[in-house]
């Protein structure tokens, strides 16, 4: 027996004591936003929380994992060099035990000062054939000209992805912004957790929104822990969950 799989029954809990679950919960196949790689930002810290995290996706049905660490210059100064290492690590784990899964690996790049330097450069990790590269705007205001920023993306080649839109306070009196951006081709990730209530109800309620106008292209689990599965689960019996069959997803062109 491995030391992985000595984890897996450690930590994995009891078929008594996990909810029933359909084996294709997960139907678009490919989660395109998590944090599994272990002690790269404030996503798993250790191989063991990746190893969960991963059999609990594989079991409702995911069987591709593109995980995105955060790239951000104040924050997480990653480099794609060093997370396109990480990346064989958590897929030996995957395979060591057992899990069909294959893993890529992508970044969640936030749109600061340093990040137009990594465009011009073609530093970018993307995932897809469209080159999608997955950004963040921050937490208390866009940047300025964000849109300008986006456009010299896609005139590099890119595919924008703006990660959960729906989280952002300031968004949520005024989609200005956002309808600007899904005009101009800029695709939208939805947090599926948003949908099950982890970020609060003016959340919940905007991820409704977004919903509802189907303009969500990508549902991403944005997992950080272990801690996250419970509320994740929780969205296969949300009202919302027939809303996500509805959207023009596109998860599964990235299997």
């Amino acid at each position: 027996m491995s030391l992985w799989q000595t984890i897996r029954q450690a930590i994995v809990p009891s078929q008594s004591a996990v909810v029933s679950v359909p084996a294709d919960a997960c139907f678009w196949r490919v989660d395109m936003h998590s944090h599994l790689i272990p002690g790269v930002d404030d996503g798993v810290s250790s191989p063991e929380e990746s190893l969960t995290c991963m059999q609990k996706l594989a079991d409702w049905g995911i069987d591709k994992i593109i995980t995105t660490p955060h790239v951000s210059r104040d924050w997480y100064p990653n480099r794609s060099d060093t997370l396109r290492a990480a990346q064989a690590d958590l897929q030996a784990i995957a395979t060591d035990n057992g899990l069909a899964l294959q893993i890529e690996i992508a970044a969640e790049y936030m749109l600061d000062e340093f990040f137009p330097d990594l465009v011009a450069n073609d530093d970018l990790l993307t995932f897809g054939a469209e080159r999608y590269v997955l950004v963040e705007l921050g937490w208390a205001a866009a940047p300025r000209q964000v849109d300008e920023l986006l456009f010299r993306m896609q005139t590099k080649g890119y595919s924008p992805v703006l990660a959960h839109p729906e989280r952002y306070a300031y968004l949520y009196d005024d989609t200005t912004l956002l309808t600007t951006l899904h005009e101009n081709g800029c695709l939208f990730q939805l947090n599926w957790m948003s949908v099950a209530g982890r970020y609060g109800e003016r959340a919940q309620q905007h991820a409704r929104q977004l919903l509802k106008k189907e303009w969500v292209d990508f549902i991403g689990s944005d997992m950080h822990r272990p801690y996250d599965l419970k509320t994740m689960e929780a969205l296969f019996s949300s009202a919302d969950y027939e809303l996500l069959k509805k959207q023009p997803l596109r998860n599964a062109s990235l299997r």
